[in-house]
């Protein structure tokens, strides 16, 4: 059996999985230290179904913990940013167009070196080691203890990038942790160099988040390994959170996706999950969450990693309700929704009240939101239900039918048809389904690199690139016997010479965990 966790900004979801059969669901408020939520989640699990830690094969948990952090501008660390490139790229430093509370909170430190290639391998110049070392010092007396290092081109050649790292690692000892940008972002050097800057600021926090997760799980009696969730919806392990607590942006709606998927059955449909705080949008492309193609801001800053296509509006369970029902949120009660709502004996309207007062459903007591006016109640749903619609619409990339599933606890404010968009799926298990796609996601690989293709070579090249991203699929832990490339790219780029094409692949595999030592 696997345990499913899903720590959102109001609620703790967990579920018991069994095979593909939910064997226990609960629903917890998300405590202000977020782990005595999740230890209350765990216990709920007990009450419904009992079971032993032998009977667990690991536990897998989606938090917002470090986007939160981002978003927040606290608990991040003092962080450098090493550029290799010169003499190139310098006209725009790092940390170019973040917000100042941001560079503030990072204790931004930009440093340019020499080093860097093309798109093609060729070296742009040398390394100079003596100038790292120089920067390695003004790094370490300025007490920074982390580093994010960028080549012009690293994930086609990280070569400059490991070689700085060895030299700089040397000079600063082993308590300053090291990112680099190839292991993060993709072709783009700004925007992955500030994916970089944002894995080293949270690297820190990491081991603190992760060994909080760990130790709550631990202290529930329960002896199995423990995964996160990544924001493609696939599976990494501890040791890979505190490298890359940056993969983890985002996994909470990709969850609700992948338990949408498959609660409904439909592996193509625009996944709806209402929480507490949000509703998220989102599209199924076989199975997997649409990804953004572009460039993704987070907090405020560009970046170019993997993230899905996510529309966000203000609108949840916690949504406060002004203005007759005129004004739903943005702004939320979150976490204390079961002090403040009126359904619960509070003081303040939400959207939880109105959809009790509409009979939408049974949700703490009824009789305290009959003073309510059913006008004011019916003119907040009609608000949301139509924003909620405008963003589906937003979502849509041709006029093709696109199923509609509705997914989380707040999904109850949603009517049973919206308009323009037909019936709205709501399968079993609806509330937890962030819980359930953190419990049956499986684990990836994935390339994404420029290639210079000569005559007749194509399809080794090809061949290649899928075979790198199913060897970085098994390598994650992956079954080497269910591997499959599920998502493939090849983009000839006509502005750089050489026949140059750019090739993406996805490998996604069920976890071996047979294969895992407790």
């Amino acid at each position: 059996m696997r345990i499913g966790i899903d720590v959102g900004g109001t609620n703790t979801d967990a579920v018991l999985m069994d095979g593909s059969t939910v064997a226990a669901a609960v629903k917890r408020s998300t405590s202000a230290d977020v782990t005595s939520g999740i230890v209350a989640a765990l216990a709920g699990l007990q009450e419904q179904r009992a079971f032993t830690s032998e009977d667990i094969d690991g536990v897998m948990i989606g938090t917002t913990h470090f986007i939160n952090a981002l978003v927040e501008a606290r608990g991040l660390a003092p962080t450098a940013a090493v550029r290799l490139g010169l003499p190139a790229t310098a006209s725009l430093p790092p940390f170019t167009d973040w917000p100042e509370h941001l560079v503030g909170a990072v204790g931004a430190r930009p440093f340019l070196a020499h080093g860097g290639h093309e798109f093609d391998g060729r070296t742009i110049s040398e390394l100079d080691p003596d100038e790292l070392r120089r920067h390695a010092a003004a790094i370490g007396a300025a007490g920074i203890r982390s580093v994010a290092i960028s080549s012009v081109f690293s994930p086609i050649n990280d070569e400059f990038e490991q070689r700085a790292q060895e030299i700089m690692a040397a000079e600063l000892g082993p308590d300053v942790a090291f990112s680099l940008s190839s292991e993060i972002g993709r072709i783009g050097l700004l925007e992955r160099e500030n994916a970089t800057i944002i894995n080293a600021a949270l690297r820190e926090l990491a081991e603190r988040i992760v060994d909080g997760l760990a130790a709550s799980v631990t202290g529930s009696g329960i002896d199995a390994p423990l995964f996160l969730s990544q924001n493609d919806g696939t599976l990494m392990d501890v040791e890979y959170a505190r490298r890359y607590p940056v993969a983890t942006f985002a996994s909470g709606p990709t969850n609700s996706m992948r338990g949408a998927a498959v609660l409904s059955g439909f592996d193509t449909c625009a996944v709806v999950d209402v929480g507490g705080t949000t509703s998220d949008v989102g599209v199924l492309t076989a199975g997997f969450p649409r990804e953004a193609t572009g460039e993704v801001a987070v907090a405020g800053v560009r970046t170019n990693f993997r993230m899905p296509d996510v529309l966000s509006i203000g609108i949840g369970g916690g949504s406060r309700i002004r203005e007759d029902g005129a004004l739903v949120g943005p702004d939320s009660v979150g976490y204390r929704l079961a002090e403040e709502a009126f359904v619960f004996g509070g003081t303040t309207l939400t959207a939880t009240d109105v959809a009790v007062r509409g009979g939408r459903g049974v949700i703490g007591d009824a009789s305290l939101v009959a003073g309510v006016s059913d006008a004011v109640a019916q003119r907040a749903l009609g608000v949301i239900a139509a924003r909620v619609a405008d963003v589906v619409e937003r979502m849509r990339t041709s006029s093709a039918p696109l199923p509609v599933v509705a997914v989380g606890g707040g999904s109850v404010l949603l009517p049973d048809e919206l308009e323009g968009l037909g019936v709205v799926h709501r399968p079993e298990h609806f509330s937890v389904a962030n819980a359930i796609g953190a419990a049956i996601a499986q684990v990836s690989g994935e390339i994404d690199k420029v290639y210079a293709i000569s005559e007749g070579k194509r399809a080794s090249v090809v061949d290649d690139a899928r075979q790198e991203a199913v060897d970085r699929a098994i390598a994650a832990g992956a079954d080497p016997s269910t591997v499959d490339i599920v998502d493939f790219d090849e983009v000839p780029i006509p502005y750089l010479p050489g026949n140059a094409t750019r090739i993406r692949a996805k490998a996604v595999g069920d976890l071996a965990l047979g294969a895992l030592v407790r």
